[in-house]
């Protein structure tokens, strides 16, 4: 599960303690709600359902994927699935093939999502296996579905930008800024991410 709310709060403390935009930004608008996903082999496939999709459209692909093939959508069941079962969940032929890796990979043993590495670079090397999932997908796993409290999705967006308005900068900052300004909140970074993504767009700061 994803990570705590005492986990946020203790992470937010200790990097606004070295950080005033943190800190002032914690006054306005408070500490985030934990975001939690559940482990495992269905919220990868999940996401790989919802890739440049909306929510709705995902959500309905995704029930009509519970309706052909199980409530579980068991890896096995998937691959058995002919291309048109597929089709007719929604599911383009590029995604079939992303999905069939994530599935070819779980059956074979391959990758275990209950024996991750617990260094967040080999787990993120183990996930990016899938095709389809790229480092930022990996990374939102890790954060939200096994809690690990060190990850920086520095290549988001929102992150950089929320990132950009807690630290009063004129521009939005690069991928490699975004690493680097972090490095002195290890470990708590994953709550900073989180805090980020509160803070893009917010009307109070």
């Amino acid at each position: 599960m994803g990570l705590s709310a005492d986990t946020i709060r203790q992470g937010l403390d200790a990097i606004a303690a070295q950080e005033a935009g943190i800190a002032r930004a914690l006054t306005r608008v408070g500490y985030p709600e934990p975001r939690i996903r559940a482990r495992g082999y269905a919220t990868l496939l999940r996401t790989i359902v919802g890739q440049q999709v909306s929510v709705a459209a995902a959500s309905s692909m995704w029930n009509k994927l519970v309706a052909a093939l199980g409530e579980d959508v068991a890896p096995d069941v998937l691959l058995a699935a002919d291309f048109d079962a597929l089709r007719a969940c929604g599911l383009s032929r590029q995604k079939q093939g992303y999905a069939r890796s994530l599935c070819e990979l779980v059956i074979s043993g391959a990758l275990d999502f209950d024996a991750l590495p617990a260094d967040d670079e080999e787990a993120i090397a183990q996930l990016t296996q899938i095709k389809g999932i790229g480092r930022w997908s990996a990374e939102i796993y890790l954060l939200f579905a096994e809690g690990r409290p060190d990850i920086w999705p520095a290549g988001d967006l929102a992150v950089q930008v929320g990132l950009g308005k807690l630290l009063g900068m004129d521009e939005r900052p690069s991928e490699k800024q975004t690493r680097l300004l972090a490095e002195g909140w290890r470990p708590h970074r994953g709550a900073a991410a989180i805090f980020t993504w509160r803070c893009y767009n917010n009307a109070a700061l």
